[in-house]
Parts: structure tokens; C-alpha cells; sequence
């Protein structure tokens, strides 16, 4: 999915969960948070207005819901909306499936709320959505320059980040050293092959353990990204 993040995500309530508030700003996504019909309507961009929403059926659920209606009785309706609902309030979602495009129990993993706002954007072409590069459990965000694996965030260099994202854009493929080094770092850098192999070894050190196996050494040849489809 290719998208650029315009407009900004009505969140409620304010202040929203802090997990929730930490997974959109690692995703990328711009927010803003209110605590009802009347902060929405103060708060919301001129132009075109909110980019979706993202509401909280929590302990004050008829607020929710009530914003929720008030948000799709709009001429042009707010759409995508996603509900966050604990799995005690399932029922209250019954009869009210206008109000809402797609739900996630809350509390949440982030990968799950990750990936369904990534099809819940891709499916109704919002442009709130970020430009993601993921392989498995790795998000690179191309527009933040926020990484991270299983949801947790890497703490990257620039040039660490530059070659993950080069590596993970074209999985599978082997690159020398020396193509890396005029592709990630240009040709004008002068900087030998041992600079390739520092950074690779940074990066396995960050990714941890578990996702170190992602940069895999062909011998004699360069590096590779995931798997190659020859296995």
C-alpha cells in the first residue's frame, strides 16, 4: 500500500490509552484527540476535515457512541471509523452496525491494530494511512523514519535505517558490498566494505536474537533480506 498522511485521525477519548496513543505515533498516523461531539467539531481541520476515526468504547460508552452517530449523520460521513470495544461490551456493538467500518478488542496487541488499520484504510483509499514497508514482524514507516519488530520500536541511526529499508524493499535479493555501499550510502561515498558489514552487524544486534536470521550472509557474495524464493 502506497499513501501519504494528509489529513489527521479523530481519536476519543482525551487524552486517549497511552498504548493507543503510542501505536498511532509509531505507525505514523496524525491525531487528534477529543472528548466529544463538541471538541470534535472545534478541533477538526479545515478543508477536508477528519481522515477517520479511531473511538474508544470505554468506560463512558454512550459518549462514544453518541460522537460515533454524529460523525456518520454528516453529509459527507466520517469514514473509515474504527471502534476499540473491551470483548465484556461485544453486545452493545448489536444494532449499531452503521456507526462503524471495522472494531478491535481493546486492550490490544499493536500488531493486530496495526494491521487492521492498514486494511481498514487501504480498503476505503483514505489518504491517513502511512506509506509502510513490512516484512513479517518488521514495519518501517517511510515517512517517519520509525522502525519497528513485533511492535516494538528500534532505535536506528539514519544510515542504519537506510539500509534496513533498502534491504527490506527488495526481499530475497543478494547485494554485494559494494553495490550496497553506492546504493544506500551513494557514489560519492569513499568509505570501504568493512562499513557495510559494521552497519549489518549493528542492525542484527538491534533486531534481536529472534529476527537476526532476517540478514543473512551469502558467502563470497553480499547480504540478503528474508527469504529468497528458492528457499
Amino acid at each position: 500500500m502506497t499513501a501519504s498522511v494528509s489529513e489527521p485521525l479523530l481519536v476519543h477519548p482525551d487524552p486517549p490509552p497511552p498504548e493507543l496513543a503510542q501505536a498511532l505515533d509509531l505507525g505514523g498516523y496524525r491525531w487528534k484527540a477529543a472528548a466529544d461531539e463538541s471538541a470534535a467539531s472545534r478541533l477538526e481541520p479545515e478543508g477536508d476535515g477528519w481522515g477517520g476515526a479511531v473511538l474508544v468504547v470505554g468506560d463512558e460508552a454512550e459518549t462514544a457512541f453518541a460522537l460515533a452517530r454524529s460523525l456518520r449523520k454528516r453529509d459527507v460521513p466520517v469514514e473509515p471509523l474504527m471502534l476499540l470495544i473491551s470483548g465484556a461490551r461485544l453486545s452493545d456493538l448489536e444494532l449499531r452496525d452503521e456507526l462503524f467500518d471495522d472494531f478491535c478488542l481493546h486492550p490490544f496487541h499493536p500488531r493486530e491494530l496495526e494491521a487492521r488499520m492498514r486494511h481498514l484504510f487501504w480498503r476505503t483509499e483514505s489518504g491517513a494511512a502511512p506509506d509502510l514497508v513490512s516484512y513479517g514482524g518488521l514495519v518501517l514507516n517511510l515517512e517517519t523514519y520509525q522502525a519497528t519488530i513485533d511492535a516494538r520500536p528500534l532505535d536506528l541511526t539514519y544510515m542504519e535505517y537506510e539500509l534496513l529499508k533498502f534491504l527490506a524493499q527488495h526481499p530475497g535479493r543478494v547485494f554485494t558490498r559494494e553495490t550496497l555501499l553506492s546504493r544506500v550510502w551513494g557514489y560519492e561515498y569513499y568509505g570501504g566494505a568493512r562499513t557495510v558489514d559494521v552497519h549489518i552487524r549493528r542492525l542484527r544486534a538491534k533486531l534481536g536474537e529472534e529476527h537476526a536470521s532476517l540478514i543473512s550472509t551469502v558467502r563470497s557474495v553480499g547480504y540478503r533480506f528474508g527469504q529468497s524464493r528458492w528457499g
